[in-house]
This record gives C-alpha cells, sequence and structure tokens, in this order.
C-alpha cells in the first residue's frame, strides 16, 4: 500500500440481491487486497422495500440508503452508479447518471433492446469526451484462467483461430414447477436464457479471439410455457427474494414469455465458424460456463465449474505424449493472482467482481476508457438481437451489424498497474518465457 491515502471514490449501488450482493463484496473487498489508486465507499444503497434495503444495507456495508434511484443523480457526492437492476431499467438510470457526470458501472446484459444499448453506447462516447466513463459487467472476463487463455490466444500459442465452441448450461429452471420470476419475462429481462447466460459466452468469444461476430443463425426454444406465479410476490408483484432464481411456488399461473434454451452457429469477423449454447433446462450442469478454442498450432479448453484451470493443448507435441496439459491458474505471475492466496489456494465466483472493481477504478484514475466499453456491450446486443431474429425466421442467416463498433484491445484486459499486481502485457513475456424502477428484485 502507498504512504498516503488516496482520494475518495464514493459509490452508489441501485439493487442489492443475487448481483448486487456480489457487487457489494467486490466494492468492499477491492481496496484491502489491491493497491488501488482511489478509495472506494460504499455511500448510498437503493431499493424500493425501506425494510429491506436498510436490512441489506446494514448487512452488505453501505452507508446510506434511499428509495429513489432519481435522488443518486441529484447528489453532487457521488461519483460512481453501479446499476445491478433487472435489464428494463439499465437504460433510463444510465443515460441520467452520464447526462449528471457520474461514472457508470452497469450489469450485463447492457440492455433490453438494441435501440436501448445504442442509446447507451452513444451516450458514453459523448460522456467519455467529458471524463466520464462506463463499463458493462462481463464478469467472467476476470477470471484468471480465462485471462491467461487471452494472453495465450494473443502471443500466437495456438495459432490461428480455426473455431470457437462455448456452451453456458444451468438447471435452475428444469423442473417445470419452479415459479414465475421476473427472468421469465421478456419486459423485465429482455430474453430468457439467451440474454441471461448466453451473453457471456458471446462477450468471452469475443474478448478471447480479440473479434467481432459477423452473423448468426439462431433457435430459440420454450419448454415451459406457463409456470406458478411466486408465492413470495410482494405487492408490487415483484417476488421477495429479488434473485429472479427460484424460490416457492404459490397459486395461479402465469405466461413465459421468454427461451429457456437458445442455441447458434455463427462466425467471426475472421470467417472462423463458432457454436453457441445457453440452456437453463440441462439437468445435473449448476453453472457449467464452457468455452473451447481451437487454432492451427493448438487448443484451450476452459470449464467455469472448475474454475481455477485452463487445459491447454500443443499440436507440436510428439503424438505419444499429446494431450491436455492441465494448467492450474494459481501461480502469482498469472493475472490477479499474487494479490491474492499461495499458489494452489483457489479464487471462487466472488472474485472476478473484485477484479472488475479494480480494473474499473484503475481506469477512472487513469482517465482512461475500462472495458467492456459501452461499445463492446452494444455488440454484444446486436448479437443476441441476430439470434432472436434469426429464430424468427427460420434459422435464417442473420448478419450483425458492426459499424462504428470497434475491435476488443488485442493485449486482453487487465487494467491495474501496480507492482502487486503483473498487467496482462508483463503476464504474456513472463508466460512465454517460461514456456507455460429498478428494486431489490435483481
Amino acid at each position: 500500500m502507498t504512504g498516503t491515502s488516496p482520494q475518495p471514490l464514493k459509490v452508489a449501488m441501485i439493487g442489492y440481491a443475487f448481483m448486487g450482493r456480489a457487487h457489494s463484496q467486490a466494492w468492499r473487498t477491492a481496496g484491502r487486497f489491491f493497491d488501488l489508486p482511489l478509495d472506494p465507499q460504499m455511500s448510498l444503497l437503493v431499493g424500493r422495500n425501506p425494510d429491506r434495503t436498510q436490512q441489506a444495507a446494514a448487512q452488505l456495508g453501505w452507508s446510506e440508503t434511499t428509495g429513489d434511484w432519481r435522488e443518486v443523480i441529484e447528489r453532487d457526492d457521488i461519483d460512481v452508479v453501479d446499476i445491478c437492476t433487472p435489464g428494463d431499467s439499465h437504460a433510463e438510470i444510465a443515460l441520467a447518471a452520464l447526462e449528471a457526470g457520474k461514472h457508470v458501472m452497469v450489469e450485463k446484459p447492457m440492455a433490453n433492446s438494441v435501440a436501448e444499448a445504442e442509446q447507451m453506447a452513444r451516450a458514453a462516447d459523448h460522456a467519455a469526451a467529458r471524463g466520464v466513463r462506463s463499463m458493462v459487467g462481463f464478469t467472467y472476463r476476470r477470471v484468471p484462467a480465462l485471462q491467461l487463455a487471452r494472453e495465450l490466444i494473443a502471443e500466437g500459442r495456438i495459432g490461428q483461430v480455426r473455431q470457437v465452441r462455448a456452451q453456458y448450461l444451468q438447471d435452475w429452471l428444469a423442473d417445470p414447477s419452479s415459479p414465475l420470476t421476473w427472468r421469465l419475462q421478456r419486459e423485465r429481462a429482455g430474453s430468457g436464457a439467451l440474454g441471461d447466460i448466453g451473453a457471456h459466452i458471446i462477450d468471452l468469444t469475443c474478448f478471447l479471439t480479440g473479434e467481432r461476430f459477423a452473423g448468426v443463425s439462431g433457435m430459440l426454444e420454450t419448454f415451459v410455457s406457463e409456470r406458478p406465479l411466486p408465492a413470495e410476490a410482494s405487492a408490487d408483484g415483484s417476488e421477495h427474494n429479488g434473485t429472479g432464481l427460484g424460490g416457492r411456488s404459490g397459486e395461479g399461473y402465469g405466461a413465459v414469455t421468454v427461451d429457456d434454451a437458445a442455441l447458434a452457429m455463427g462466425r467471426l469477423s475472421s470467417g472462423a465458424p463458432v457454436v453457441l449454447e445457453a440452456s437453463r433446462f440441462a439437468w445435473g450442469r449448476k453453472n457449467a460456463m464452457r468455452i473451447e478454442v481451437t487454432g492451427s498450432l493448438g487448443a484451450l479448453s476452459f470449464d467455469f465449474e472448475d474454475m481455477n484451470v485452463l487445459h491447454v493443448y500443443d499440436a507440436g507435441e510428439p503424438g505419444r505424449t499429446a494431450g491436455f496439459t492441465r494448467v492450474l491458474a494459481t501461480e502469482p505471475d498469472h493475472p490477479y493472482v499474487q494479490a491474492w492466496w499461495p499458489p494452489g489456494h483457489g479464487l471462487g465466483y466472488e472474485h472476478g467482481f473484485t477484479h472488475q472493481v479494480v480494473d474499473f477504478v484503475h481506469a477512472v484514475a487513469a482517465g482512461e476508457q475500462p472495458t467492456p466499453s459501452f461499445q463492446e456491450g452494444l455488440h454484444v446486443q446486436r448479437v443476441l438481437d441476430a439470434v432472436e431474429r434469426s429464430s424468427a425466421e427460420r434459422s435464417t442467416w442473420t448478419p450483425v451489424e458492426t459499424d462504428g463498433d470497434p475491435a476488443p484491445d488485442p493485449t486482453g484486459q487487465a487494467l491495474h498497474g501496480d507492482s502487486a499486481v503483473p498487467s496482462v502485457r508483463e503476464n504474456s513475456r513472463t508466460s512465454h518465457a517460461r514456456q507455460n424502477s429498478p428494486t431489490e428484485r435483481s
């Protein structure tokens, strides 16, 4: 840590359920493990129910509460707005915050429609000219093993990217008696498995390869068309547990208006083919986000259910000893890891959110654009939209608009620059040398 106290960075967070809890952990932890140029202060928590908001603030570490997100916009002492609400409120809050000169972090997917995402990206570009920063929360980018994968691909370790296979499989909706939550309502969530979890593997495909999608052929499926209403519904119709994940079923039924599973074939800007699958009906798969990138010289494979491990295949190995090498990404020279535990003491789901805050704070302090940017979030939104439109037209091949969409930084993402945490460029060299209305409901 430095000898002088960094300036405060006062944060307001809107929503405090699943993502709100994860983000709170990150804001609370980042400065205690990483040397940050600014001091994140958890100033204000927003939620509609006063009692539950105050309880959440006390538990999660927030100083004040309010029931109206507009108070956040009006307060001059708030520097950052962290949006952890369902997608139907992302655009309104983000646009107001950027206009007010506040830095914005917003959960994925960035919006519920391409039109909203385009408006947000334009506002972010205008705000950036005034020094106001914005970022989309595609947190899996910050998993050390996936950071390592990005480095190896950028170094050319697997050669030219030939194809990508990506899955995101869960089973929390496989039981048809699970209640109807906001994640199953198009007007709230925008889409189902496609946007909720499919957005992650779309973003990771772009992040790892440094490319954009050129087009897709998609298919969406809804297996259960209606579900029991939640027993824990509040007076305004939102469920008490707020996460949108499970809960107890009550009386009556409501229509499911989103997809349960999404499948797509696509091509990247280089022409490399991609196969995508996102399902919340895959029995036995709890959070199986898997991605495999095959190149002309080898391949890389990752499964989040074994998140500290990257499997690396070198096609130059003699056949009698060839095979995937299991790399445990817990060494001090792996991205982010030096700030944590000794080798072999693995990291967990929550650490990616902490790394996200670390990179965001460094970018804000340096006056740089954090990533994923709103432009990158817009590209993901356009891919989601293309999959939906393709599915509606008998899986017709559908181009993805890319005008004005810059490619990702080819060096990858790890913006922290302090000596305790090596940058992506530093890790790349080392690795090569070693040859190895918003509420608590979100």
